[in-house]
């Protein structure tokens, strides 16, 4: 039987949770994407741990890791103090959406990594020219709705939940498993994961202030130069459809896969170490939706490297 070990390593200026699956495969890390936590990552690593020896952790601002600045300088070494306190030789990164980011990061900066995976980790559109063939003026329409719509959810983050409100939710979060699919324990584990409780209050990670600077390095970010540029092997698997939630802005969407396609094709074409895949009948959900096809993907591209 696998025992599964919960512990916090110092990353200098803060410390950060990790959870190790065990295994004595090759290393790889698991990274969550904004607003999650490890937890998330349950049923992936599960299914990645035949292959590999598989450590998750949250990022800072998130799960039970601590707050300090959101740069991807900070991120970056807070994933290194794991692999050094983890004593993890050349570990291969995967990661879901801003963990798929980092992930890409890594790869361009650690050459000697078997390889990094990003699992629809790519920022959310921001410009006209990020929704080829959508008219420029109904593209700006659409941006400013998005805007909208990461505005008020930014505002709901760091917000005081009363005690009488948290059934509700945990019952909403249940719902919401049920509806994905998804496991409940493990689902309700990431929801209960990212409660802050302090002096009688609990509020919900990451802050407002966590996710503004988010968004902000998100929309920053080019990972055209990235993809072209990474000396480690790099596999992009992209979404090809919508979430529930996504449906009313369907055209933008759309049109930003198609913007995503380009870039990755783009970057595989100028670099042999890089590769890209659409993956079928997948969400930006699409760690909840194919775990295990994920697994076999994640693990026949590390091993042909």
């Amino acid at each position: 039987m696998t025992v599964i070990n919960d512990r916090l390593v110092d990353a200098g200026t803060l410390p950060v949770a990790v959870r190790d699956f065990g295994g004595d495969q090759p290393p790889l890390l698991l990274l969550h994407g904004a607003g999650g936590n490890l937890a998330m990552m349950t049923t992936l690593a599960r299914s990645l741990r035949p292959r590999f020896r598989v450590i998750t952790m949250d990022l800072r601002g998130h799960g039970r890791s601590g707050d300090g600045p959101w740069t991807w300088d900070d991120a970056l070494g807070d994933i290194a103090a794991v692999a050094v306190h983890m004593e993890l030789d050349r570990p291969a990164v995967v990661g879901h959406s801003l963990g798929g980011m980092l992930a890409v990061l890594w790869g361009q900066r650690h050459p000697e990594s078997p390889g990094v995976v990003s699992l629809d980790g790519n920022p959310p559109p921001s410009r006209v020219e990020q929704l080829p063939g959508l008219d420029p003026e109904r593209a700006a329409a659409e941006l400013a709705r998005l805007r909208s719509i990461f505005d008020g959810m930014q505002a709901r983050m760091g917000q005081t939940i009363p005690a009488t409100d948290l059934p509700d939710l945990v019952e909403r979060q249940r719902m919401a498993a049920r509806d994905m699919g998804a496991n409940e324990k493990v689902w309700i584990e990431g929801f209960r994961r990212n409660l802050a409780h302090r002096d009688g209050e609990t509020s919900l990670r990451p802050s407002a202030e966590t996710s503004a600077s988010l968004r902000t390095l998100m929309s920053e970010l080019d990972l055209g130069p990235v993809y072209a540029s990474t000396p480690a092997p790099t596999l992009a698997v992209l979404a090809t459809r919508d979430l529930p939630e996504q449906e009313p802005l369907a055209d933008l969407y759309a049109a930003h896969r198609r913007y995503l396609v380009e870039q990755a094709a783009a970057g595989a074409k100028a670099n042999p170490r890089m590769r890209y895949l659409q993956l079928e009948d997948a969400s930006h959900a699409m760690v909840i939706e194919q775990p295990e096809l994920l697994a076999s993907l994640i693990g026949d591209f590390l091993q042909r490297g």
